[in-house]
């Protein structure tokens, strides 16, 4: 059974402290966000962590893509629309995959970008490597203020629009070495979302990847399962200890080839889970889908979290997949 995290870790933005650094900040080449992400790594590589993220730690979900992509910014935090949403000539997040594998092969020299994830259905035993995590389009449509250019009323157009920056996005980070690209598409579960259209964005972001496809959605699932095996991923990744009654939607359920990325930590409080509860929650799961189908993760990002419960969480979870096993 695999370990993953959803994507996010506590980051702590470091101002330069040192001779070169300083000289660095002074001709606007130091990035204040490096060492952040190499705490990141460092962290989800001690804890014994399979599939690794680069910690977002540039901000968060939202901001990271709408300040970048031309036709969106950012103001107060808040995404806005005010014109036509088009591809980038350069990756917003490639840079930090290719940091990201650098930093984890210092460590551990088993992080390799020359294997595949998948060996026919199941994955590879012992498998090291990075996930790339995009925000998904219908999510970030959702959260954005729509000022001009598009209909507010008809979000369609601005969902598609956005899939094909992402689609493009997806694979600069997969070039850049990433093993799975993940979706973050959070709004599916609110009722807010118009599903079918989110399938059809979805579905063009996945072609001719050549890397596995995760889609992460939290929340309350019951009434949008059937919906959401649907869509054109090979992951779908939830959340489980935070809602536990998710778990009853696994029962007889037809994963149609995809496996479960089963949330068995609670991102929303820093207290550390014990093996037997970790265990509690992967054991269900289990019993409803089987091991092969299952990476174990938290229910969702941690940045919120401190970086000490954020490590335990990881490293607790790590330790009872192998209890498991």
């Amino acid at each position: 059974m695999l370990t993953t995290v959803v994507g996010s870790y506590p980051a702590k933005i470091q101002k330069p402290e040192s001779i070169k650094e300083k000289f660095k900040a002074s001709l606007g080449s130091y990035d204040p966000f490096r060492p952040a992400l190499e705490q990141a790594v460092e962290d989800q590589v001690n804890a014994g962590i399979d599939l690794i993220s680069d910690g977002q730690i540039r901000g968060n979900m939202l901001e990271i893509f709408a300040e970048s992509i031309p036709g969106m910014y950012v103001e107060d935090h808040k995404p806005f629309i005010n014109g036509k949403i088009t591809p980038l000539s350069y990756s917003i997040c490639a840079s930090d995959i290719k940091n990201t594998l650098n930093t984890a092969k210092k460590i551990s020299s088993e992080f390799k970008t020359d294997l595949d994830l998948f060996d026919g259905d199941n994955f590879q035993e012992n498998f090291k490597g990075i996930k790339g995590i995009i925000t998904g389009p219908t999510t970030l449509t959702l959260s954005s203020m729509i000022e001009g250019f598009y209909n507010k009323d008809k979000k369609e157009e601005v969902v598609m629009d956005l899939a094909w920056v992402l689609k493009k996005e997806s694979e600069y980070l997969e070039n850049a070495g990433a093993a799975v690209i993940q979706i973050d598409e959070p709004f599916l579960s609110t009722g807010m979302a118009d599903l079918k259209v989110a399938r059809k964005a979805v579905e063009i972001i996945s072609r001719n990847l050549k890397v596995p496809l995760a889609m992460h959605v939290c929340g309350n699932l019951n009434e949008i399962w059937e919906e959401l095996l649907k869509f054109k991923v090979d992951i779908l990744d939830c959340e489980f200890a935070g809602q536990p009654k998710n778990l009853q939607i696994l029962e007889n359920t037809n994963l149609r080839g995809k496996k479960i990325g089963l949330g068995c930590v609670d991102n929303k409080t820093n207290k550390v889970e014990s093996k037997e509860q970790v265990a509690e929650i992967l054991n269900k799961g289990i019993e409803c889908i089987g091991k092969d189908n299952i990476i174990a993760d938290p229910d969702c990002g941690m940045r919120m979290r401190s970086r000490e419960a954020a490590f335990s969480k990881l490293k607790v979870m790590v330790e009872t997949v192998k209890w498991l096993s």
